[in-house]
Parts: C-alpha cells; sequence; structure tokens
C-alpha cells in the first residue's frame, strides 16, 4: 500500500439533519465514527476539518488531527484544499477525501481508492459498485457512471446509463444482461497537488445541470481513475430515517 492520508470535511451546518457530525450512532458522535474507519483502514495522517469548535471538541481524544477551516466554502473540496494549504502537503501527496457522513465505510474501500490513484496517471480516483436492480439505475438519487476500458470514468449522471435502448423498450423494469451498470460511490482520492488545481476550476454547465461536482474534472479534460469496490459501503447519512436506520444497524453489531 502506498502513504496515503484522509482528508474528512465536516460541516455543523446542515439543513436536512442539523449538528450532522455530532449526532450519536450507539452513543457515538457521527464524525468520531468516520475518523475511526479512516484509523482502520492505516492512513499515515487522519484529519478532519471543520469550521466548528464543537466538532473539534468531539475528537479531542480521539488521536486525529483537526484543521479549522473557513466556514464560507462552497465544498467538501474547496475545504480540503484549504486543509492541504495548512499541513503543507507535497503536491504528490496522496489525500482520501472521505466523506463525514459515512460512519460505515469500509477499510478496504479506503484503502482500494488510495492504490486506484497510486497506480494510475490519472490525478484522481474513485470508487464504484455493481447495480443489479432496475429502480435503483431509474433513481435519480443514485449516481450512476460509465467507464472507459483503460478504467477511467466517460460520465457521470443521475439518469439511467448506459441506456439500453432495446432492451427497455421490450422490457421496462428489467436490467439487460451483459452490460456494465455502476453505481458511483462518493469517496475519492486527490494527488494534494490536483486538490489544488481542481478548487481552481470554473464551474462547468454540465456539473451545474446534474449538480455533480465531478463533472468539473471531466469537463476541464481531466481523467478520473474508477476501481470497483472491494466491500459494500452502506449508505451515508442525510436524513432522520436514515440516522434511524443507522442507530438499528449499529445497536444490531
Amino acid at each position: 500500500m502506498p502513504n496515503f492520508v484522509v482528508a474528512i470535511p465536516a460541516r455543523y451546518g446542515s439543513t436536512r439533519l442539523p449538528g450532522k457530525p455530532l449526532r450519536a450512532i450507539a452513543g457515538v458522535p457521527m464524525v468520531v465514527r468516520v475518523a475511526q474507519r479512516a484509523q482502520q483502514a492505516g492512513a499515515a495522517q487522519v484529519v478532519v476539518a471543520t469550521d466548528d469548535e464543537r466538532i473539534a471538541n468531539a475528537l479531542a481524544t480521539q488521536g486525529v488531527d483537526v484543521c479549522m477551516t473557513r466556514a464560507d466554502h462552497a465544498s467538501g473540496s474547496d475545504r480540503l484544499a484549504e486543509c492541504a494549504a495548512h499541513y503543507g502537503w507535497s503536491s504528490d501527496t496522496i489525500v482520501v477525501n472521505l466523506q463525514g457522513d459515512e460512519p460505515f465505510a469500509p477499510a478496504a474501500g479506503i484503502r482500494e481508492v488510495a492504490l486506484a490513484l497510486a497506480e494510475d496517471t490519472a490525478p484522481m480516483a474513485t470508487l464504484a459498485t455493481p447495480i443489479t436492480d432496475a429502480h435503483e439505475l431509474f433513481d435519480p438519487n443514485v449516481v450512476k457512471l460509465v467507464r472507459s476500458s483503460s478504467g477511467h470514468a466517460l460520465y457521470f449522471s443521475r439518469a439511467p446509463l448506459p441506456w439500453a435502448r432495446d432492451a427497455f423498450a421490450a422490457h421496462p423494469n428489467t436490467l439487460p444482461d451483459g452490460l456494465p451498470f455502476l453505481r458511483h460511490i462518493g469517496i475519492y482520492a486527490y494527488r494534494a497537488g490536483f486538490l489544488q488545481q481542481y478548487t481552481g476550476l470554473a464551474r462547468t454547465p454540465l456539473e451545474q445541470a446534474e449538480s455533480l461536482e465531478q463533472l468539473r474534472v471531466l469537463e476541464h479534460g481531466y481523467a478520473i481513475a474508477v476501481r470497483m469496490t472491494p466491500e459494500p459501503f452502506p449508505p451515508g447519512i442525510d436524513t432522520e430515517a436514515d440516522l434511524q436506520r443507522a442507530e438499528a444497524w449499529a445497536s444490531s453489531l
């Protein structure tokens, strides 16, 4: 395994789930669980990038670094770019962006996205998993992707991809055999130098239309390496209902 760092953007404000990073799952704050997953993955450094002292205080005894960032960042990537500048990471440092609402992210998946970047010439990498259900393919909340034979992303979309014209015309609720239907998993690895470039790129029409930040990378002509996740990623936590399901699952372990 290459050396890598995990940076976790954690913003206190959330319209759908106020105070999300500090919401408890089986008695443990969500952001603490995310940091523990990063530690289990073997990261050389784990950093939580936040703008709120309450989050920093919750992590005081966890053995992770806390980078206090500005409150006006437009995205988690912007917050991590400030974090990279603060620590002075070299341009080739592999930085894994683990979302702060992924308390059950498998350690193997965190390692895999770092390895995907280390073994590729692309400046950015991410993960995917097969879609096996037609309902999931047609769900706009599920981000789909298609990739090239070299393993680089061709496109990400909330629409069904790829579109099997004849098969769906005959059987619209059945996935045809032989096509790689893939769900995107929102974990990224960047080289620190590219992270600084990325946040300086202008927003793009497809990014804004689909509301998918990663399309900015493709529209500006950069490659994104895509690997299959070695273990399933449970859904992230965005709502009270998600939190209740996570609580029940954690309590059953």
